[in-house]
């Protein structure tokens, strides 16, 4: 039985650069008291004001209808709807009632979109507010023989979070994209981790990705695996087409997530692509 989201106001209370665009942010608020962790790469949608508005979030179902939810959230005049985007949680601190989130600042200076220029100027008693978290989030299979992990710079948190969760003696693979050097992150596990490092990402998508070149060249032992793929969505189908198609991977052992999509907003409507990867992620 899923649990109801929660939907709460947060209250930027610390910020950090962990790489030159990617800033953490930790928060508060009444509402995280309630807050259940449901896997390492859980969802939340974050909402900004629009132009310095209010923030105005319809209140959850009673019943945990989501789809109602949402058309509520629609039904918003678009002048005052809040801009929303999807994070991973990077850290629940149960004990503090506060949960630490990690944004990608994408885009140049005036050129960012309402959830990085958000980020990269919030300051201590910032407001935005949350709903979540999903609780559909598909987790690693506990028997898996080893796992890989592969992601753009938004998959990075999840990674990160996936691999500290890592028992002593476990394996891991990990093939990230970032734009060069100063964006890589160091990453503590117990497990057994090999992580290879991709430079260029944000680049032109070509028909033969460097990220899938990597997975390519990534010796995986035998035995039953498991992998978790999310980022730009193109990149994603590609990864998974190489594993399932080229690799023989059982098409349920790879968990994957388009997280955005080149040239398109969470606020443009789904591709015919976009609806085939939803309806393959659920089987």
């Amino acid at each position: 039985m899923s649990r109801p989201m929660l939907s709460t106001e947060l209250r930027a209370v610390g910020a950090t650069y962990l790489t030159p665009h990617m800033r953490r942010i930790t928060f508060e608020g009444p509402g995280l008291a309630d807050f259940v962790s449901v896997a390492p790469d859980q969802q939340v949608k974050l909402f900004f004001a629009r132009n310095g508005g209010a923030l105005a979030v319809p209140a959850p179902a009673a019943d945990g209808d989501v789809t109602r939810w949402y058309r509520d959230y629609l039904a918003i005049p678009e002048s005052e709807r809040p801009w929303m985007r999807s994070y991973t949680v990077r850290h629940h601190l149960a004990d503090r009632r506060q949960i630490v989130i990690d944004f990608v600042l994408h885009g140049a200076e005036g050129d960012m979109g309402p959830a990085s220029r958000w980020a990269a100027t919030a300051r201590t008693g910032d407001v935005i507010w949350m709903y979540g978290p999903a609780s559909s989030r598909k987790q690693v299979r506990e028997q898996a023989a080893w796992r890989l992990f592969v992601g753009d710079e938004t998959a990075l948190p999840a990674i990160g979070a996936f691999l500290e969760q890592l028992a002593p003696g476990e394996r891991a693979f990990v093939c990230a994209e970032v734009s060069d050097a100063t964006e890589e992150q160091r990453w503590r596990s117990a497990g057994d981790v090999d992580v290879r490092w991709v430079h260029g990402g944000g680049g032109p998508r070509t028909n033969d990705p460097a990220l899938v070149r990597a997975v390519r060249a990534t010796r995986l032992p035998g035995g039953e695996g498991f992998a978790w793929v999310a980022g730009e969505a193109s990149l994603v189908r590609a990864v998974r087409r190489h594993l399932v198609d080229e690799c023989g991977m059982d098409r349920r052992a790879v968990a994957f997530t388009g997280y955005w999509r080149r040239h398109l907003s969470q606020d443009d409507a789904f591709t015919e692509e976009d609806i085939k990867d939803r309806t393959d992620a659920l089987e």
